[in-house]
């Protein structure tokens, strides 16, 4: 065998090795949630992206990965504040794996050993939920103002960073559960065709004057009609 033919050979059984090697490597996968448990805050997911694998004749084929089970779901946090939401079957994710074996950690939180030696393997995995596909993506994103919205976009919390301001649209409706609600700034009711009706059950104390339909509360005056009969309307 020549020189050069040997070096090929070499070559070429190395870079076979480490394909293969690499093929074992197991980083990031977007998949679809088949599945979700609210009370560990974990998911079974299914692998959108398929394998090849190949037969001892030679042929190739593309195979699903298996599920992905008990794979912790990501919901962003921090200070002791978190955001969460519905994780429903179909929802597409990101599954991102960890380099080391995550159980002891998972189990028991804090600086842990590895259960197993293993690395980058799919029993590692993190959800993180938000990646969409062109078949799912929503439309109407708001370009200009961050908004916590429904897919749909008919209900939405939106900031607006250039006017300062926060706008609620909520076609079911607003609910608040506070003992106590305070209102730093002026109130008023929209100029809309629409008219709203308020409800208080009160009791309701005002510390300045109230002014309904026009006329003062505190100041208005009635003509007298004598006594016994009834004064005319507020002047």
């Amino acid at each position: 065998m020549l020189q050069t033919e040997r070096s090929a050979s070499i070559e070429d059984a190395l870079r076979a090795a480490l394909g293969g090697h690499e093929a074992e490597i197991w980083t990031a996968l977007p998949a679809i949630i088949q599945s979700f448990d609210a009370n560990a805050l974990t998911c079974t997911a299914q692998p959108a992206i398929q394998a090849q694998v190949r037969a001892q004749d030679g042929s190739t084929s593309w195979v699903a990965l298996p599920l992905l089970v008990d794979v912790p779901v990501c919901f962003p946090r921090g200070g002791g504040c978190t955001l969460t939401f519905p994780v429903a079957a179909g929802d597409e994710a990101l599954i991102v794996f960890s380099s080391r074996c995550i159980d002891a950690w998972w189990q028991s939180g804090g600086v842990q050993v590895q259960a197993e030696l293993r690395m980058h393997d799919l029993s590692d995995g993190f959800a993180i939920l938000g990646p969409f596909s062109q078949a799912t993506k929503v439309s109407g994103v708001s370009t200009s103002a961050v908004q916590l919205r429904s897919n749909d976009g008919s209900a939405y919390i939106e900031l607006n960073p250039s006017s300062k301001a926060v706008k609620v649209v909520a076609p079911g409706g607003f609910e608040v559960d506070a003992p106590t609600i305070t209102l730093n700034g002026q109130l008023a009711q929209g100029t809309g065709s629409t008219k709203y009706p308020a409800t208080l059950q009160g009791p309701i104390t005002v510390v300045n004057d109230v002014t309904a339909a026009g006329k003062s509360v505190s100041t208005h005056t009635h003509h007298e009609n004598g006594a016994g009969s009834n004064t005319n309307q507020p002047n």
